[in-house]
Formats: C-alpha cells, sequence, structure tokens
C-alpha cells in the first residue's frame, strides 16, 4: 500500500503543477474546447482524488494490503496499530477534504447569494423585453450584456447594445448568453475556482481558473457563431469591446483580440481520431486513480 501512496502523491502533483501548466499552455484546445473542458475536468477530480488518497492509503497501510481490506479492518483497536506517520497523513488527507469542501461551500454559498440580489435588483431596475424571453433591458448607454445563471436564470441587456446593434447583432450577443446559461458554464468554471482559492500558491491551480474560463467563453462564442452568425458575432463583439473604459487592462484588449481572430478565422477541428482520444485520456485520467484506490 506504501507503493500505492506514493504513486497517488506522485500523480496528484503531477496533475496540479506541471500538467496543469503545460495543458493551459497548449494550443490544441482552440480546436477542440469540448474536449478540452473535459479533459480539464478530468484533470481536477484525478488530482483531488489522488492527493486526498495518498493520505488515506499511507495512514491505513497497516491495516491491510488493499484499501478496501484496510477499511474492512477497521474496528476500536485498529488506531492503536497505526503509527504516528500514518495518522499523520490521514490527518492531512483530513484536512485537505475539509479544506476543498469549506472553500466550495463559501464560495457555493457566497456566489448565491449575490446572484439572488443581484436578480432582485434586475427584477426591479430592468424592464422586460418581450423580443427575448427572461431578458431584461438596462437603462444604460454603455452596451453591455451579460447572462444570471441559476434555476431563474437571466439574460440582461443594456439600451447600448440595443442602440449599437443591429438586430442580427443582439441576436449573436444573446446566443452567446443563452449557450453559457444552457450549458451550464457556471458549473463547469466553480470548482476551478474553488481549487484556486484552496491553495493559490500552487499555480497549475490557477492556470487551470484561467484557462477554464477562457475555453468556456470560446464554446459559447462556436455556438452563437454557428449558422453563419460569424460575422454578427464579431461585429458585436467589436463594438461592446470599443465601449471598454480607455483605463481597462491592456489584457482585456488582447484576449478580445483572440477570440475575433479566432472567430474570424476559425482553426480546423481536430481529426475525429484526435477527439476521441481526447476524451479516452478524459476518462483514463479519472479511471487510474480509481483502480489504485480500489486494487492497489
Amino acid at each position: 500500500m506504501e507503493l500505492t501512496a506514493l504513486a497517488l502523491l506522485a500523480l496528484g502533483v503531477l496533475l496540479a503543477e506541471p500538467v496543469s501548466r503545460s495543458l493551459s499552455r497548449a494550443h490544441w484546445p482552440v480546436r477542440d474546447p469540448v474536449g478540452a473542458l473535459l479533459l480539464w475536468q478530468s484533470v481536477g477530480l484525478a488530482g483531488g482524488l489522488s492527493l486526498i488518497g495518498a493520505g488515506v492509503v499511507y495512514g491505513l497501510a497497516p491495516l491491510g494490503p488493499t484499501l478496501p481490506a484496510a477499511v474492512r479492518a477497521l474496528d476500536g483497536s485498529a488506531w492503536s496499530r497505526l503509527g504516528v506517520p500514518h495518522l499523520l497523513a490521514l490527518v492531512l488527507a483530513l484536512l485537505l477534504v475539509l479544506r476543498l469542501l469549506g472553500v466550495l461551500a463559501a464560495i457555493t454559498v457566497r456566489t448565491l447569494r449575490a446572484r439572488r440580489r443581484h436578480r432582485d435588483l434586475l427584477d426591479v431596475l430592468g424592464t422586460p423585453w418581450p423580443a427575448a424571453p427572461g431578458a431584461r433591458v438596462l437603462d444604460h448607454p454603455v452596451p453591455v450584456a451579460y447572462c444570471l445563471p441559476g434555476l431563474r436564470s437571466r439574460l440582461v441587456l443594456s439600451v447600448g447594445v440595443l442602440d449599437a446593434l443591429d438586430p442580427a447583432g443582439v441576436r449573436a450577443v444573446l446566443a452567446h448568453e443563452r449557450a453559457h446559461l444552457r450549458e451550464r458554464h457556471d458549473l463547469v468554471v466553480l470548482p476551478f475556482v474553488a481549487w484556486g482559492a484552496t491553495a493559490p500558491f500552487v499555480r497549475g491551480m490557477v492556470c487551470a481558473q484561467i484557462a477554464v474560463a477562457a475555453l468556456i467563453e470560446m464554446r459559447a462564442d462556436d455556438v452563437a457563431a454557428s449558422g453563419k452568425r460569424s460575422g454578427e458575432l464579431v461585429g458585436a463583439l467589436r463594438t461592446m469591446g470599443g465601449a471598454a473604459p480607455a483605463a481597462a487592462l491592456s489584457s482585456f484588449t488582447t484576449a478580445l483580440d483572440r477570440r475575433l481572430r479566432r472567430i474570424t478565422d476559425p482553426p480546423p477541428p481536430l481529426p475525429l481520431a484526435v477527439q476521441v482520444l481526447v476524451r479516452l485520456a478524459a476518462v483514463a485520467l479519472v479511471a487510474v486513480p480509481t483502480a489504485l484506490l480500489l486494487l492497489g
């Protein structure tokens, strides 16, 4: 079991740092955002499972040759057979679980409260727009459009959007925001926000959060640009991006320029065989630590 624990620890560290950093710098995800998002979720799940599992496996190693056997051997006298290093490993695993779950719960509660307050304000200040069910129009001259996810989701447009864009541009913007809502991108990015907040000193976890946020925008762009709407989406994004304050960070402009280039000159999709391999790799990443925990 000690070798299994070492393998899990090594896998968890690799996924949290070099693998996450390398994947965040890779160029192929722009050609397959869906596959990249699946792979990122597997990296996060497998990494957490490996790091937590390493502590549990090592901590219970004296009780049996495998983790299931060790769990079955747990009784009132089992703890006396564990040495200090094993007890320390169990404590560290428990602390990691509590830290991760605590951060995730805190972020989730804070997000839900903020959304509720935001939704209540929108219902008071926004005007329902019959042309788009569920949409609210804010009386503001700056072109702004966003979605508020949740069970009672909202699409939000400013008067500036309706003034600055033609109907085709407005439809493209709405298609982009509806893609976020329909595919629940807020739930996709939430675990990575929690990972980044759990260990902000681990650069790979921060890179993962940034990369996933960029990928969900690519995915929404792809949905909105389908059906020969790419020109309308580019024009809408350019108009709305041009309304950003002059003091906006240059990174915002750079990211927007990359999105516009990707829409106007989309990269060729990955070959089907490679797309299948990416998805198989995502499954394998989760299967490896699971198998080590059950069989190692």
